[in-house]
């Protein structure tokens, strides 16, 4: 088999070969390329794989169909909107993420960003910076407030955890409840989580349903004065509604790690530009620790799947 990955899993390269090595001894092709989004040059470096990786880049069906060996994309993400998954299907193709790898890096910053924003830390940082004192910047505490977590699945539930253990009542609202979630979570409509919270922290995958989720209907059912924090996936925020309603005083703050586009963004974006929004650049993923157990899942997937037992399935 060939195996070609199409962008860096951001890890040293003494740990992609550590994890390659299983399957380059076993007599496989392993070749890895920087990231490139061009459709051609992706089909150049990749036209005779059976097996292609990537992380967060876009896989389109052109690339897909322009492949007649191929068999298996392994995704090196959670979320495999980017992927075309129509054109796999089409094809035969199998398709695998990495789910898991990410849940505490995007929970710690998720409750980061939460404590970052009640807190007024980049504003008392400035102010310390330019020889000034806090007056009129004195935040509230994380403690008794109210934390609506949209979409409950492993990084939804971690947050919720974490937002638990500092004392929060913590809502959450999922399409599908078992009954077999923790008792710290209530889960309510997603019209009471809007009304009740403080803070709404999204965490829910990207599909019909939540594009647009946090637009200019919901927002009005949201509490005057919330927070929401948005390390799920960028288009589920409308970001014109939510810079209007930062910027008009409805709601206090936002935390956005995602956008509609990957960064580098237009730096004209509206959230670049909203009141009280603390931005970064889609980095919740992304610790040392997160990138190796991604590096892993990966290579495993393939593995796994070599042997007929594919893991992480998602086509």
């Amino acid at each position: 088999m060939k195996i070609v990955l199409l962008e860096s899993l951001g890890v040293p390269e003494e740990v992609l070969n550590a994890c390659a090595k299983p399957l380059t001894d076993a007599g496989h092709t392993f070749v890895a390329y920087p990231r490139d989004t061009d459709p051609q040059v992706q089909i150049a470096r990749a036209g005779d794989a059976d097996v292609i990786m990537i992380a967060n880049m876009p896989l389109r069906g052109e690339v897909i169909a322009a492949c007649p060996n191929l068999k298996y994309i392994d995704v090196a993400f959670t979320g495999v909107d980017h992927v075309d998954l129509e054109a796999a299907r089409a094809k035969g193709v199998r398709v695998s993420n990495a789910a898991g790898y990410s849940t505490e890096a995007v929970a710690e910053l998720s409750l980061g960003l939460m404590l970052s924003l009640l807190r007024n830390v980049p504003q008392v940082e400035a102010r310390c910076r330019s020889g000034q004192t806090k007056d009129g910047l004195v935040g509230v505490e994380l403690r008794g407030k109210t934390v609506g977590i949209v979409g409950v699945g492993a990084i939804g539930l971690r947050t919720a955890e974490l937002c638990h253990a500092f004392g929060c009542r913590v809502l959450g609202y999922k399409r599908h409840v078992r009954g077999d979630e923790p008792a710290f979570v209530s889960f309510v409509s997603l019209d009471e989580l809007l009304a009740q919270s403080d803070i709404v922290s999204l965490h829910c995958p990207l599909n019909d349903d939540s594009r647009g989720l946090i637009g200019r209907e919901n927002i009005a059912k949201m509490k005057r004065g919330a927070y929401v924090i948005n390390a799920a996936r960028g288009p589920v925020v409308d970001s014109q509604a939510l810079a209007d309603a930062l910027n008009n005083g409805y709601l206090a703050g936002a935390g956005i790690d995602v956008f509609e586009a990957e960064p580098p963004l237009d730096t004209a974006h509206a959230l670049l530009h909203s009141k009280n929004t603390i931005v970064t650049p889609h980095v919740a993923f992304a610790s040392a620790e997160s990138m190796e157990a991604r590096c892993r899942i990966v290579f495993d997937n393939i593995r796994q799947w070599l042997a007929g037992e594919p893991a992480n399935v998602v086509l």
